[in-house]
């Protein structure tokens, strides 16, 4: 009996420690994180697919490559920053003024003579205080210092006066071309332009040389040019016709 005792309990202890050591060398389950596997498989059909990280080329470490891309990026525009606009045509200083042209008068510090005058047929402009002042033939700064002149005699001790062309006199252009007739003074305009704003040459037209009455203060002149001459304000363009 005792045999038999000791020998179950020999069998009792090397099961247990089979168990035992079992238990320490098998790997319990890891959970692995695999986000929406089985909802993509069901819904879309193919398993999801993780997103595969980006390998950067170690060129300095971590703050080299911060500072190569601030340094190749463009720098932000401050707060409240315009990007600077294109400056407008600017008029010829010598510029002689006729009527038709209107002009924008500044006096500083009296809204109620700053506005924008025409240049009427007699050549003058009419302004508030001072009644009409001729512009005829005048450059813009000889109109701003005789406006400056009249204020000063008895209506503003110490005025302030600016002169600006707004709008030039239109010019005309007749002949052969589809719509003669007169048009807005464009700067920097030549006789191949006036004649494109005419609706081009006619069938008949002379295409080579047209005709220019140009109009100063003393007369008019008159002359055959190419299509490339500049034009000017109050020109007026005569396309002829041709012989065959």
């Amino acid at each position: 009996m005792r045999v038999v005792r000791a020998f179950r309990l020999s069998i009792l202890a090397v099961s247990a420690a089979l168990a035992l050591g079992g238990c320490m060398q098998t790997a319990g389950p890891v959970a692995i994180a695999q986000p929406r596997a089985d909802l993509d498989s069901m819904v879309y059909g193919q398993p999801y697919s993780a997103p595969q990280p980006v390998v950067v080329a170690d060129t300095g470490g971590a703050i080299g490559a911060l500072r190569n891309s601030f340094a190749s990026a463009p720098a932000p525009m401050p707060v409240g920053y315009a990007a600077p606009m294109a400056a407008p045509v600017r008029y010829d200083a010598s510029y002689h003024l006729d009527a038709g042209d209107k002009l924008r008068v500044v006096v500083y510090g009296q809204e109620g003579l700053t506005n924008s005058y025409a240049i009427d047929a007699g050549g003058s402009i009419t302004m508030p205080l001072i009644g009409a002042v001729p512009a005829r033939g005048r450059t813009t700064a000889g109109l701003a210092g005789e406006i400056g002149a009249r204020l000063r005699n008895g209506y503003i001790r110490e005025p302030s006066v600016a002169v600006e062309i707004e709008a030039y006199r239109p010019f005309f252009i007749l002949g052969e071309v589809s719509a003669p007739g007169q048009y807005p003074y464009v700067p920097n305009m030549t006789v191949e332009s006036a004649v494109a704003i005419a609706g081009g040459f006619s069938p008949r037209a002379k295409r080579d040389v047209v005709t220019i009455t140009h109009t100063e203060a003393g007369g008019a002149m008159r002359a055959m040019v190419p299509l490339g001459t500049p034009l000017s304000p109050g020109d007026t363009v005569f396309v002829g016709e041709r012989w065959f």
